[in-house]
């Protein structure tokens, strides 16, 4: 996405003058001059005319690089210390906010009266009118949240590294947008449509991704809505809905199917055209953008990221990312304060889900981790052995050497780490090559969701799908969902993983892609259900902390659940499935039970779910066994059984779940943006 100006100019003001006689009004010889009266001072512009929350989304809607932090006096005025500005797409600088007193220039005054008023669109005909509706609605449905992360403090190198880190990252989008097939598209929309690049911009491309706009054929950034392509295959391919199982029924369908490339028709049929050549222009960006950060490295603490930030540009230029790979899981909190994963990772984004999607998490190391390890690191080993254990021949244990969760603090996110809504708060990689199998580097972002407005919106959320008892039991402290992110992650390296073979298959082959990809997320969270309880029984945890992790997690599943379980486009959504497996396994338990008569927590809703904390353990036991199994015998018949039981059918859960998507839809999800403040 090419890079956009915000349009503030410094805007000139005119000051009255005293008016000169004229000929026609002569004064008489001698008579004192006149004295001019000075013009009214214009009042001063009153900043109080929008809440902190509706100044947020109206700079979302009009597309505005700026962000209202925090009211740090309660006065309810924005102030100049208050505003944050955003890293994006602009390439405003922050003169242009504020001048050299630290006060808000007239750009900016006049920005905020724009704000104020609302759009004049009577001249514009009415389907376009109703277009902009739908356009704010998907917007609303996405609170802007904001990162920030304060340089003021930090030195010279540091200022460098991010500097050159977030322009590899701006390039890095192009590269996704790309791989999206969205990229070309941009021009297409009005320059001074900035509702429909607001759109574009967050959602990476022209459709509508939330639940209540997804589906709405008006919900668009381009008309005519223009249809969905992905850019990893030839367009006329895709035409066809099983285009993902013709490739693989093809003599090279191992290069097809590969993790790092394009695939291009060559007049005799397919091939596979590795990403530093489709895309070179861009990579050789990325590439010299991270030497530069390693060439601003002086100091001694950081040489451990400084080669891998050489790598990764190697591996930018030659496709191969294992090298790459290993000096990134060198990296630590004891060898860098920085955590930087810049490669082609996930698939879950595209329709064949084999293709890595580019993605960078930039963020600094928190050193809390180093608790975590230490309560996990004495019983790896043992938690391997249990879910050995769980899936049965022909899996066996193996020797595992993963290193546990680091905490980081996000700096920015960028491609496909760059969510609409919400972002991953926990991650096991790389997905494969020798670094996975070894058991890769495993994280958990600590920064994400601790605002007092996300705290906020979460207890509501709660607050009106549990009933009173269970209520009194949650929390929005990010302890246990800092927890579950640590077992969740830690588990991807756990047992039957991605890389794992059954009679010769790995997961992709023997399940299909998006299928695998939810068995694997199944898998890791039904482990970090498990484990909770396991690690009291190891007394590594309490109890009572076990008990607040597993209504945080029932939360988590809701939240995924009001996702809806498919895309747009039909693609299963594979955290709100495996949720949906989940939860649907713990209501036909008796464990989560709904209570129709009773009023929810809140008071207002009728109709609540009830939790049975003391029957969790044997439940979960049961469903662990099930999901291991299936993964370790490479059972696709179960794993379809799942789904069919607890996405697709149409009985009482899938009742209950659309009572969970319409209270918990009540209020906005969380979407990232970041500011780096000098």
């Amino acid at each position: 996405m090419r890079h956009l100006t915000l349009g503030l100019a410094a805007t000139a003001l005119s000051f009255g003058c005293a008016a000169k006689p004229t000929k026609e009004d002569p004064k008489p010889a001698g008579a004192p001059a006149p004295v001019a009266s000075k013009p009214a001072p214009p009042p001063a512009p009153t900043l109080n005319r929008l809440s902190r929350l509706d100044f947020n989304l109206k700079a979302q809607e009009r597309f505005l690089p700026f962000f209202w932090r925090d009211d740090a006096n309660g006065n309810g005025t924005l102030e100049p210390s208050e505003l944050a500005l955003l890293w994006g797409p602009h390439e405003t600088p922050r003169t242009a906010l504020l001048d050299g007193k630290g006060q808000f220039t007239q750009a900016f005054l006049d920005a905020y009266e724009t704000m104020v008023k609302a759009p004049d669109e009577a001249s514009l005909p009415e389907a376009e009118r109703a277009r902009r509706e739908v356009l704010r609605l998907e917007l609303s449905q996405g609170r802007p949240t904001l990162v920030e992360t304060n340089l003021a403090k930090g030195s010279d190198e540091d200022r460098a590294i991010v500097r050159h880190v977030a322009e590899a990252a701006r390039v890095l989008e192009v590269i996704h947008g790309k791989q999206l097939g969205t990229h070309a598209l941009w021009e297409q929309v009005p320059v001074t449509d900035k509702l429909s690049r607001s759109l574009f911009h967050r959602n990476q491309g022209p459709f509508c991704v939330a639940p209540k706009t997804e589906n709405d054929e008006a919900c668009t950034a381009l008309v005519p809505k223009p249809k969905r392509l992905s850019g990893l295959y030839p367009a006329e391919l895709q035409s066809d809905p099983k285009f993902c199982d013709r490739l693989a029924k093809e003599k090279n369908a191992k290069d097809l199917m590969g993790h790092f490339s394009v695939v291009v028709a060559d007049g005799k049929g397919f091939k596979a055209v590795p990403y530093s050549e489709f895309y070179r222009p861009e990579m050789e960006q990325v590439a010299t953008s991270l030497e530069a950060a390693a060439s601003a490295i002086t100091s001694d603490g950081e040489k451990a990221f400084q080669s891998y930030l050489r790598a990764a540009a190697k591996a930018f230029r030659t496709n191969d990312w294992e090298p790459a790979n290993e000096a990134w899981v060198a990296m630590g909190p004891t060898n860098s304060k920085w955590y930087l994963r810049i490669a082609p990772d996930e698939v879950y984004y595209e329709p064949c889900a084999w293709k890595a999607g580019f993605a960078v998490s930039f963020a600094r190391i928190n050193l809390d981790s180093l608790a975590w390890q230490q309560k996990l690191e004495p019983v790896k080993v043992d938690m391997e052995k249990a879910l050995a254990a769980l899936a049965g021949p022909p899996y066996r244990a193996r020797d595992v050497k993963f290193k546990l969760p680091d905490f980081i603090d996000i700096v920015l996110n960028a491609g496909d780490a760059r969510n609409p809504h919400g972002a991953t708060i926990g991650q096991s990689l790389p997905n494969w090559g020798k670094v996975a199998e070894k058991g890769g580097r495993t994280v958990a972002m600590t920064n994400l969701y601790t605002d007092v407005d996300s705290q906020k919106t979460l207890e509501a959320q709660m607050a009106s799908l549990f009933c009173p008892s269970v209520m009194a039991k949650a929390t929005t402290s990010p302890g246990p969902a800092v927890m579950s992110v640590v077992l969740h992650e830690a588990a991807h390296n756990l047992g039957p993983s991605h890389e794992y073979k059954v009679k010769g298959k790995e997961d992709d082959e023997v399940f299909g892609g998006p299928l695998a990809s939810t068995m694997e997320e199944l898998k890791a969270q039904t482990a970090a259900l498990y484990f909770s309880e396991w690690l009291v029984e190891k007394k590594v945890i309490t109890a009572d902390e076990a008990q607040a992790a597993h209504v945080r997690d029932v939360a988590w599943a809701f939240g995924h659940i009001s996702r809806g379980m498919y895309t747009a486009d039909g693609k299963p959504r594979n955290y709100s499935q495996l949720a949906s497996i989940q939860l649907g396994t713990l209501s036909k338990a008796g464990v989560l039970t709904w209570k129709a008569d009773l009023k929810a927590a809140n008071g207002q809703d009728t109709g609540c779910f009830e939790l049975d904390l003391a029957a969790w353990k044997g439940a979960v036991d049961v469903l662990a066994k099930r999901v291991l199994m299936a993964k370790g015998r490479g059972d696709k018949k179960d794993a379809e059984a799942m789904v069919a039981a607890f996405v697709d059918a149409k009985d009482d859960w899938a009742k209950r779940r659309d009572v969970i998507t319409e209270r918990w839809l009540r209020a906005p999800k969380a979407t990232f943006v970041y500011a780096l403040t000098p």
